[in-house]
């Protein structure tokens, strides 16, 4: 069961009064930004006497489950020392990403604090693009020489093992290059013969990426090939870094919450909701609600060119509502399905014409079904017989017409580098309004022999 904020509040003001370090186990079990908030609330004397307690290796481990930006004002409390004491106990991904956090003279500062070595590997992760894989990459990872035999490997590697991320892969590089030359598990490595050579058990065809690529490219490939962790390598193959499993899973829910935003018609916030402003927010959101205004003009626009029908026959204002709405729908049904499809690599532009025509079959029986709806519901609302048929066959074409246009555009859009979650489902829903009508009224003039 987990801790409320309050009870971790509680936890922690004990502990202070208590003389005593709080239990971690508990600090573990309740939510995180949980206990960001609570260890927020301490004073700079309080928490930095109850990291003293802690210890510095228990607190990188708890400030590694905080958001970088709720660790980095934590430990913005402690003096600069006692930060890069923590920052150093911590993974070089996780306390880059901490000190990014910073403002740059701070995060300077904190960087002389810390020792050497861990202080170069924050500051070459802090040098790659945030949103390339180098970005994403820790530096802990097991390489060996491809000379030694498997019984010499497993014995550098019980040496090495304890810094190591993670050891289920061992990596083989080239001596004074550190080209990546192969993989092999530790199983694999485990049941060897103790005298072979490692160069005869790797796997020379890795799954490699380019430390310039963008994360999510990196993340996908992790995902879709059932790795652990994916070598990130240089122009040269030299070994850079690896990306973890778990590091890959936060960029793909990541990815996966800025699609559910754009598909709602605003830009993903960069920041979580409750620290975003409410001017931020309105930034976010404005630009694309002035795109969708201008594109409902159109919609005006076409009904107000077809006002004389309108006049002739008023029963045929009744149902525009139903038929756009009709139309948004199956246009953000078919676009939704088709961002998630691409977002998984299931769908591809070279697909264009299969999709299309999958589509427009979908879109057809649909059209069909909802078709006989609207024209039985024009039979009982008794507007006269000759209308029914102009709304089932409008029905029936915007139907069709909405499927095809959110079946192209997302891959199209993909094909010009564009986010196909862009097509969001307000934006096809404007866009199919305005067509929709213009359909409704033409079959309505040609049908009802209307000027």
């Amino acid at each position: 069961m987990e801790l409320q904020v309050l009870d971790v509040r509680a936890l922690v003001r004990e502990a202070l009064d208590d003389g005593r370090s709080p239990d971690m186990g508990a600090l573990r079990a309740a939510p995180p930004h949980e206990v960001a908030e609570a260890l927020s609330e301490l004073s700079p004397t309080e928490l930095g006497s109850l990291f003293t307690r802690l210890g510095d290796e228990a607190l990188a481990e708890l400030v590694a489950e905080l958001d970088p930006f709720d660790a980095a004002r934590l430990l913005g409390k402690l003096s600069r020392a006692q930060a890069a004491d923590v920052l150093e106990e911590m993974d070089p991904d996780d306390a880059a990403d901490v000190v990014d956090e910073f403002r740059p003279q701070v995060a300077e500062a904190i960087l002389e604090e810390m020792e050497h070595e861990e202080a170069r590997d924050v500051r070459d992760l802090l040098s790659y693009p945030p949103e390339s894989a180098a970005g994403l990459m820790t530096l802990d990872f097991v390489a060996l020489n491809p000379d030694l035999t498997a019984d010499e490997a497993l014995a550098q590697l019980r040496r090495v093992a304890e810094e190591a991320e993670q050891v289920y892969y061992v990596y083989v590089t080239e001596p004074g290059t550190n080209r990546l030359l192969g993989v092999l598990s530790l199983h694999r490595l485990a049941f060897a013969r103790p005298w072979t050579p490692i160069s005869e058990l790797m796997i020379s065809d890795i799954a490699k990426v380019r430390a310039e690529a963008d994360q999510e490219e990196a993340a996908r490939m992790l995902d879709q090939r059932h790795l652990i962790a994916l070598p990130v390598v240089d122009d040269q193959d030299r070994l850079l870094g690896i990306i973890t499993a778990d590091d890959a899973a936060d960029v793909l829910l990541e990815e996966a919450g800025e699609d559910i935003e754009r598909l709602g018609g605003s830009q993903p916030l960069e920041e979580p909701y409750m620290r975003a402003s409410v001017l931020h927010l309105v930034r976010k959101r404005l630009p694309w609600l002035m795109v969708l205004l201008l594109g409902s003009a159109y919609t005006a626009s076409v009904i107000s060119h077809f006002e004389d029908t309108l006049a002739e026959v008023i029963a045929l204002s009744f149902f525009i509502p139903m038929l756009i709405g009709t139309g948004g729908n199956v246009g953000s049904q078919t676009v939704t399905t088709l961002v998630r499809a691409m977002a998984v690599d299931e769908v591809r532009f070279r697909d264009l014409f299969r999709v299309l025509r999958r589509e427009l079959m979908v879109g057809g029986i649909i059209g069909v079904v909802l078709a006989g709806v609207t024209y039985l519901r024009a039979w009982m609302m008794g507007v006269g017989w000759e209308i029914g048929p102009v709304v089932g066959l409008a029905a029936l074409l915007i139907v069709v017409w909405a499927a095809a246009v959110a079946a192209v555009l997302p891959l199209v859009l993909a094909r010009l580098k564009v986010d196909p979650a862009v097509v969001s489902a307000p934006f096809i829903t404007t866009l199919v309004d305005g067509t929709g009508l213009f359909f409704y009224f033409t079959i309505a003039q040609m049908l009802l022999g209307l000027d």
